[in-house]
């Protein structure tokens, strides 16, 4: 009887071949779609520090005070699906101790109201979705996907341009690497401001259409590595009211030498920073990786039962035609051992009729 080959040994094969095949879909085709902006985003970081700011109550800059920055990233999901955009409307507030907690932002010492819109891919600005205001750069809520060891583009709503921010090493956030960025930004003019004349040293007018300037004393991003996201942040603003035509301060609005990340939305950040470097890694480096040594092992071995099998095979045909070979060499006409003697009754019968070739 013949034998054929071990359905075993095919599904070995097949497994096998079907890993190889994903494999390189796993890197080259499923991570590099994973690598996407999320559009749901719900997120509030908080900056603490201290510094000065101007009391509109006691019509006069005060010093030495807590400062809080709260930073809110709401995703447009319904506007992100229809344009294939990560649409990201973002709310950030300035406050003081005693404006803490804001019933409105309308009550914090400063609120602005931005729609911040990018690729999801590279993260580049696209200006479309009710975009405000216009925004330019590389980075601004986050880094693209992969950071490099370069200097990046930072946008800087308060100056309304990019800053550079050069890269400056690893640094370690609630035990978490990332890779940091400085820069500074020198005092220039934002803008203008109807103020009282005394405020920029002008008490003989009543009104002054005052030039608003804002410089950064240091700016500090820590970023992950793997997706963009910031871990760590610090910032030193400072604006001013100057007379008209002045190069001289007059009134601080607002100055801080550093606001930073609170270590509550440090671990925040590290958390998801580090879940979703762990989905893309898994992804990318990790399943490809195992699919493509299991797969290899699963082949190899299911190659080899094939071939065995069809040895096997050979074997057995070549011995079934050896014994028909013998039966024609001994039990054909004329052999002496094998015939039967004439008149004989109950002659044996030849033993190669019994053969299992024959059957």
């Amino acid at each position: 009887m013949r034998r054929t080959t071990s359905p075993f040994s095919l599904v070995i094969l097949g497994i096998g071949a079907f890993l190889l095949v994903l494999a390189p879909m796993l890197a080259w085709y499923v991570e590099p779609r994973a690598k996407r902006t999320p559009t749901d985003i719900d997120t509030i970081t908080i900056f603490k520090g201290k510094g000065s700011y101007f009391d509109t109550k006691k019509i006069k800059t005060v010093h030495d005070r807590n400062l809080t920055i709260t930073r809110q990233v709401r995703g447009d999901v319904a506007e992100s699906e229809k344009s294939g955009r990560a649409v990201w409307d973002v709310s950030t507030s300035v406050d003081p101790d005693k404006s803490l907690p804001a019933a409105s932002p309308h009550d914090s010492l400063q609120w602005t109201m931005e729609r911040w819109v990018t690729d999801r891919k590279t993260n580049k600005p696209v200006h479309c979705c009710g975009e405000k205001p216009y925004f330019e750069g590389e980075a601004y809520l986050k880094f693209p996907f992969d950071v490099e060891k370069r200097s990046y583009r930072w946008w800087d709503s308060t100056l309304g341009a990019t800053v550079p921010l050069e890269y400056r090493g690893t640094k370690k956030i609630q035990g978490y690497e990332g890779h940091r960025f400085t820069g500074t930004v020198k005092a220039a003019k934002v803008g203008t401001r109807q103020v009282p004349g005394r405020m920029v040293g002008q008490p003989k007018k009543s009104q002054v259409i005052a030039d608003e300037f804002y410089a950064n004393h240091g700016i500090e991003l820590v970023a992950d590595p793997r997706t963009g996201r910031i871990i760590y942040a610090a910032i030193g603003p400072r604006k001013t009211l100057r007379a008209p035509g002045s190069d001289k301060d007059a009134t601080v609005l607002l100055d801080s030498k550093r606001i930073a990340f609170t270590p509550a939305t440090q671990k925040a950040q590290v958390k998801l920073a580090k879940d979703d470097s762990e989905r893309l890694e898994l992804v990318g480096e990790t399943l490809p990786v195992a699919a493509g040594a299991l797969g290899a092992a699963l082949a190899a071995v299911g190659i080899v039962l094939v071939v065995r099998g069809r040895k096997a095979d050979g074997a057995n045909g070549s011995g079934g035609h050896g014994g028909q070979g013998g039966h024609d060499g001994h039990g054909g006409p004329g052999s002496p051992g094998d015939s039967a003697e004439p008149g004989r009754p109950n002659a044996e019968p030849s033993r190669s009729a019994l053969h299992p070739s024959t059957m």
